[in-house]
């Protein structure tokens, strides 16, 4: 067991990952910010050390000053979190090579799930199901990218290799808009990443999004905690996810989860992984893998019992996985949705201070956040600053008490987006269940 870790991150997560360690006794260093000095694991944290100005490239960003506060506090690990440098390869090598662990996949999976045309590649190989696409990066030749696209059939997107986040994407709806977005697809991607590769897939036209977690040692063992629908999205954004997905076909559910199982053990994967799908029709169709723990991470806790940031911490220091897949059971259905400091209707972050908050509570109802009275909420960082997860027997039990906990909250002195989830946990499509990923951009009318 591993028993100090420095936590590179803030916000929630990084809470989230100290209560972790010390419900396993792990000692914690907390970096952070100047501006971050008074956050909640700041506090709690055994060590905390100021890694420097606000800006994240001078501070979370920081690699240099990351390793060195490992190496005065004497930490054998850091725990990424989500975001920063949770899926970034030199960072986690450099984290080995100075003789330390890094709470993850190895540089080179990160590497490769990375890479989203090396990404495909590999699954495709472990038998993933994969949209149809060019299968591999798109050549020069416009003759050669114009029989590409009728053979996979249009509409196709042109995605960059080394994006994400919604961003390095153009969908063409025909031939003669092809070789012009080809070209310009290339050059921002060239500009956002430092990467000018792109691949051609086919674009499917009202797909859902549905995500499979996984866990897996490193040695040999890996096991799945079911799936995700996060369908409801803005600009690729998430806003709510549930678990697990409605109205899948279970044999289908079951074949897919075998196939991320078996792919996890062909790559010899350690820690928490996603499999990140769009669904449509009755099949299912790869679009990437995050090495990390994700945002939605506790609705497949809510389903399972599991503990995936433990489970995280224990592989890092060595362990095989606390469960085999017979011991996974499912139960009853969980959702989440994220509250953000931001303008409800123009979306626009709301930095300031908060003057009076109150969470909502009763049975089947948790709240992942690090604010409180008094804090104030900075304009230097992603906006959202917590997380409603309900639990219920059914759908229908955990919606009502999401529609519950939601009325409860209270957040005064800065706008947040509670408002938006008030009117969307009462949608009449969405509590049917299965809207696709155009659906809330439609119904915002963005």
């Amino acid at each position: 067991m591993l028993d100090k870790v420095l936590i590179a991150n803030r916000g929630e997560i990084a809470l989230r990952i100290l209560r972790a360690c010390k419900e396993l006794g792990i000692q914690t260093v907390a970096v952070h910010s100047k501006i971050d000095a008074a956050l909640k694991h700041v506090k709690l944290a055994d060590q905390a050390v100021c890694i420097g100005p606000n800006p994240s490239p001078q501070s979370y960003l920081n690699v240099p000053a990351i390793i060195s506060a490992m190496e005065i506090t004497g930490a054998q690990a850091v725990h990424p979190g989500y975001g920063f440098l949770a899926e970034n390869a030199d960072f986690a090598e450099q984290v080995e090579n100075s003789g330390f662990t890094f709470i993850g996949p190895k540089a080179d999976t990160i590497r490769t799930m990375g890479d989203k045309v090396a990404a495909i590649k590999s699954m495709k190989a472990a038998g993933v199901p994969t949209v149809p696409g060019s299968d591999g990066p798109l050549s020069e030749d416009p003759e050669e990218l114009q029989a590409t696209a009728k053979r996979i059939g249009y509409p196709v997107i042109i995605k960059a290799a080394a994006g994400g986040g919604g961003r390095g994407m153009r969908v063409v709806k025909d031939q003669q808009s092809l070789i012009n977005a080809v070209a310009i697809t290339k050059t921002e991607a060239a500009a956002a990443f430092g990467d000018g590769t792109v691949y051609m897939e086919k674009f499917l036209q009202n797909p859902r999004h549905v995500e499979v977690q996984i866990l897996s040692d490193g040695q040999g063992n890996a096991i799945h905690l079911g799936d995700r629908d996060c369908s409801l999205q803005r600009r690729h954004q998430k806003v709510i996810e549930e678990a697990p997905a409605p109205g899948i076909p279970e044999d289908a559910r079951q074949a897919v989860f075998e196939s991320c199982v078996n792919a996890c053990v062909q790559m010899n994967y350690r820690g928490a992984g996603t499999f990140e799908f769009l669904y449509e029709d009755g099949n299912y169709y790869f679009i990437e893998m995050n090495t990390r723990v994700q945002v939605e991470h506790p609705v497949s806790e809510m389903i399972t019992g599991v503990d995936i940031i433990k489970e995280q911490l224990t592989i890092a220091g060595g362990q095989p996985l606390s469960f085999k897949q017979e011991d996974i059971i499912f139960r009853g259905h969980s959702f989440e949705c994220r509250i953000n400091a931001e303008d409800p209707k123009t979306f626009l972050p709301q930095p300031g201070t908060i003057n009076a908050y109150h969470a909502p509570g009763g049975n089947g109802v948790r709240v992942d956040s690090h604010i409180y009275n008094g804090y104030s909420v900075p304009p230097n960082y992603d906006s959202m600053i917590g997380k409603i997860i309900t639990y219920g027997r059914d759908r229908d039990s955990a919606l009502s008490r999401m529609r519950n906990a939601l009325d409860e909250m209270l957040i005064d002195g800065i706008k947040t987006n509670i408002q938006l989830h008030e009117e969307l946990v009462r949608d009449k499509e969405f509590q049917k269940g299965g809207v696709n990923i155009h659906y809330l951009e439609k119904k915002l009318g963005l």
